[in-house]
């Protein structure tokens, strides 16, 4: 077995480019999600090592004294930290010339020919998904029998391997934990809506929902929810809380954690024996019984994907949502007592002043706990991206989707609305969800209930309005 190290390299300071995040960039408040597309092939082969640097806050010179001992680097890299991550690869064969170089991620995976002819010192790129993938790379399998990479021949010519078959036998994988106990710290990784320490994983993989911009099923992971069994999910989280008794939370990152409802209620009560308090992703359109399960069973949040309160643009999208289901659950959610981490995108198709103003209106009527707004990001691979490309909605300055400090820029612009219209579109909506009487009077009930709940809220207002300040310079 080769000596491997897995990185998410270091970048902008406090970016977040892991394989868990939905928009690689830096946050309004600081957040790390755990690499864990990184911790699945580093679990399948012994004696690697993962190094996840920005949320360790790690530089480069213990990375490159590590790299002087090994054969082979697996960096996980994304279209917004490309260019950052090329330049770390580069330093990386700088310091050991012999080292094999490999990366994985969406933008490799939908441009592997591109990548690598912008990325000199990168020796291959694993396509769609590669947890096998690597795992032979790792054993020195000769390249040319390895499915699902794109690599440089003796000629410096780009072969490109037959495609690798998905992986249908999820429970076939093993734990993301072992790795998370041998190379990471918990306490690094935090997210403003989760309790502290919080531990993610993925109980399946896929989505069948078709939403146009979504990166990770139309890029890796597939439209088929493959999934881990309910006693296969029950097993890691019994190893977590042996591991990590100090775990508040646990998050299942799923694109879609409800797509199978029987499944979803099988695993909440093995949860529900185990007694944790969980988290996950869901669709606004849980029916109200299976909710009831769920929050028998130790749910506490669903991360929703709300988007727009448009029902035009929903459809623009392929969202397959209509609002007033949206409305309906969000009610049922409040009335069970479970609570709402809502996230909505300005700048999609069919975007208006008008249809901007409509859905901040629906977040301060359907009111979640917490939301975040992102901006309408078109990730190669994705349909958005096809449609901003052919329309000339996306110019190429702003193909990285980022500014150069990591924050999300407003990559989109339409005849009837700027980039400066909808970046700054994003501002007004916190102001108005959240600068409400209603609302101010919730957060502060809940500092004052809450010692560590007023620490944590009022170090995120801090950094919450430096992020705005930063917006504003930009």
């Amino acid at each position: 077995m080769m000596k491997t190290l897995f990185l998410q390299p270091p970048s902008f300071d406090g970016f977040d480019g892991g394989a868990g995040s939905r928009y690689q960039a830096k946050r309004e408040i600081k957040s790390f999600w755990y690499p864990t597309w990184l911790a699945q092939p580093a679990a399948m082969v012994e004696g690697s090592r993962l190094i996840d640097a920005p949320p360790a806050r790690m530089g480069m010179e213990p990375i490159l004294e590590d790299v002087r001992n090994r054969d082979l680097v697996i960096m996980h890299t994304s279209t917004p930290s490309f260019a950052s991550d090329v330049r770390v690869a580069q330093m990386l064969k700088d310091a050991n010339p012999k080292v094999k170089i490999g990366m994985v991620g969406a933008k490799v995976a939908v441009q592997p020919e591109e990548s690598l002819l912008n990325a000199p010192p990168v020796d291959f790129v694993a396509r769609n998904e590669f947890d096998f993938t690597i795992k032979e790379m790792a054993e020195g399998r000769e390249w040319k029998d390895v499915d699902g990479i794109s690599w440089r021949d003796a000629d410096g010519k780009i072969v490109h391997n037959r495609d690798r078959a998905m992986i249908e036998d999820m429970d076939s994988l093993p734990f993301v934990t072992e790795v998370y106990k041998r190379d990471l710290k918990i306490e690094d990784y935090f997210i403003g809506y989760l309790m502290h320490p919080y531990i993610s994983i993925y109980t399946g993989r896929g989505c069948k929902s078709r939403c146009t911009f979504c990166l990770w099923p139309q890029t890796v992971g597939g439209h088929h929810y493959r999934t881990r069994s309910p006693e296969h999910v029950a097993a890691e989280i019994r190893l977590a809380k042996q591991y990590f008794p100090q775990v508040k939370e646990f998050f299942f990152d799923d694109d879609t954690f409800t797509d199978d409802l029987p499944r979803a209620e099988a695993i909440a009560k093995e949860l529900g024996k185990l007694g944790v308090t969980w988290s996950c992703n869901a669709k606004a359109n849980v029916p109200r019984k299976t909710l009831e399960v769920l929050k028998a069973n130790g749910l506490r949040l669903l991360l929703v994907g709300y988007e727009s309160g448009n029902q035009q643009i929903l459809h623009n999208i392929k969202k397959g949502m209509r609002v007033e289901t949206a409305r309906e659950f969000t009610k049922n959610c409040h009335e069970l007592g479970i609570k709402i981490h809502g996230t909505f995108i300005l700048g999609l198709p069919g975007e208006t002043k008008e249809t901007i103003q409509e859905t901040i209106r629906f977040a301060t009527e359907i009111n979640p706990h917490t939301l975040q707004v992102s901006l309408a990001a078109p990730y190669p691979g994705t349909f958005l991206h096809q449609q901003a490309t052919e329309n000339g909605w996306l110019d190429e300055k702003n193909a990285e989707l980022i500014d150069d400090n990591g924050v999300q820029i407003a990559p989109l612009h339409y005849p009837h609305l700027s980039h400066t219209e909808i970046f700054q579109s994003v501002e007004e909506f916190y102001r108005k969800f959240y600068f409400r009487a209603p609302k101010i009077a919730s957060i502060l009930n809940e500092m004052v209930r809450s010692p560590q709940m007023m620490k944590r809220r009022l170090r995120e207002g801090v950094e919450f309005f430096q992020f705005l300040r930063e917006r504003r310079a930009a």
